[in-house]
């Protein structure tokens, strides 16, 4: 393969074809980052902070643009990527704020003098990122890599080529020194690769467990620093005394954002027995207003999917369900016509080795499970490889709190939609990945914790 081709979802129009890098050029774009690596990092934090600040400023400016660019290429509603631009901005923002201080030496007292710890970038950290944010997945971690020192080598996925230029674009119109966020377009091979050369001093991953292993295994062999966020299968577990309208609106919009795509969207609506009924109802007819349309009018809620194919591994998953004993509450799926749309499927009495339930699902399927108690609803909301996210709906903050505490993720939301911030440290456990993005936790994660002692 020597190019990759952008392909509208929507309509299954080619936007444009694009070359792969050859060997030449990627070594010279690692000799520019090398470069770019002496200046930026030398540079006073104070001054860092207002190239940040600029990006969000080009990113606000430029909303309505990119987000365009985002819809085209895979298929999310356009108020939808334009909210992600500007959570792009609001991230930046948030990093150029707080640079500074997450860079002051932390003095620790001991025999010494003089002792504390000192934080240092690594060098160019290589940023592989998934297509279905493709701008917030790249740029968030952008923002406090960069804030550090760091500098970047963006891979992004082979879907979002024109994604992954126009953010090299972004860096380059708010002035960033040449070299400093670099976009290479690579196959897999040649990406796996790159991990091991002597420039690359960490790795950023963001896809799937299967080919999170795989990086991490590169990056072992060679002692490099790997940071991995990785599949989810969310439990949604909705308590017996839940507002039912709430959680039924929420649960839908978690299970129908960007049309399912998402690793910390729910994929598993864990329900106690006596509100079951109730709940099952509001949440059908929650999912049934989400009809697809086109992904460009901004009263469109639900755009296609990424590619056909994973309409069709959907379409396996849902079937393998039905082949178990499930049933179907809401019969969607593929569509006829133009374009990889999928209407929701909502299903009940699903078998716990349904590959709706041990798979990542990504996509708006959506498997009901009825438990007696908050009990069983923690044991199965933990029967899972994986362990990114969680949601609960209760009026019993207490209670909330507590199962909150005995669920294995990274993340608990109680009483609202699952989404990062830049303030708190995004990840997870088991499967779902290693390492922590956000938050002073992923600032430090590719920051050398240096400890210098004076006598």
């Amino acid at each position: 393969m020597t190019t990759i081709t952008s392909i509208n979802p929507a309509t299954e129009e080619i936007n444009g074809t694009y070359e792969l890098y050859s060997q030449n050029k990627v070594d010279k774009v690692l000799k520019k980052s090398e470069e770019a690596f002496l200046e930026w990092s030398n540079l006073k934090v104070s001054e860092r902070a207002i190239y940040l600040s600029r990006v969000a400023n080009v990113l606000r400016k430029r909303k309505s643009q990119l987000g365009t660019v985002i819809t085209k290429e895979m298929g999310k509603p356009i108020k939808q990527s334009m909210g992600e631009i500007e959570k792009c901005a609001v991230t930046f923002d948030y990093f150029a704020k707080n640079a500074e201080n997450l860079m002051q030496p932390e003095p620790v007292e001991s025999d010494a003098k003089n002792c504390g710890i000192y934080f240092e970038p690594l060098g160019i950290i290589l940023s592989i990122k998934p297509w279905n944010f493709p701008f917030w997945q790249a740029i968030s971690f952008a923002a406090h890599a960069l804030a550090g020192g760091n500098v970047i080598l963006l891979k992004h996925s082979s879907h979002v080529p024109m994604c992954a230029l126009e953010i090299e674009g972004v860096f380059r119109e708010s002035g960033f020194p040449e070299g400093v966020y670099q976009t290479l377009l690579l196959d897999g091979k040649s990406t796996s690769s790159l991990i091991g050369r002597d420039e690359i001093a960490g790795v950023s991953f963001t896809g799937s467990t299967s080919a999170g292993g795989s990086i991490a295994e590169e990056a072992g062999k060679n002692i490099k620093k790997c940071v991995l966020e990785l599949g989810g299968s969310d439990p949604f577990i909705i308590l017996d005394d839940a507002d039912l309208d709430k959680a039924a609106e929420a649960a839908a919009v978690s299970r129908c954002m960007n049309a399912g795509q998402t690793c910390i969207s729910a994929k598993r609506f864990i329900v106690e027995e006596g509100i079951a009924e109730q709940f099952t109802s509001r949440f059908v007819e929650a999912m049934k207003s989400y009809t697809h349309g086109d992904p460009m009018d901004e009263n469109t809620k639900l755009g296609p999917l990424v590619r056909d194919e994973q309409r069709s591994l959907l379409e396996e998953q849902v079937n393998d369900a039905v082949s178990k004993g499930a049933e179907v509450l809401l019969e969607g799926g593929k569509t006829e016509g133009k374009g990889f749309y999928y209407s929701p499927v909502v299903l009940t009495n699903v078998s716990k080795d349904s590959r709706v339930i041990t798979e990542e699902t990504f996509g708006p399927v959506a498997p009901i499970i009825i438990v007696k108690n908050d009990e069983e609803a923690v044991e199965v909301a933990n029967n899972t490889r994986y362990g990114l996210g969680a949601t609960i709906y209760s009026q019993d903050e207490e209670k909330a709190h507590s199962i909150g505490r005995q669920l294995n993720t990274g993340t608990v939301f109680v009483n609202s939609v699952l989404k990062p911030e830049p303030q708190l440290p995004f990840g997870g456990v088991k499967d779902s990945g290693t390492g922590r993005e956000l938050s002073k936790f992923g600032f430090y994660e590719f920051m050398n914790k240096k400890t210098m002692k004076e006598y």
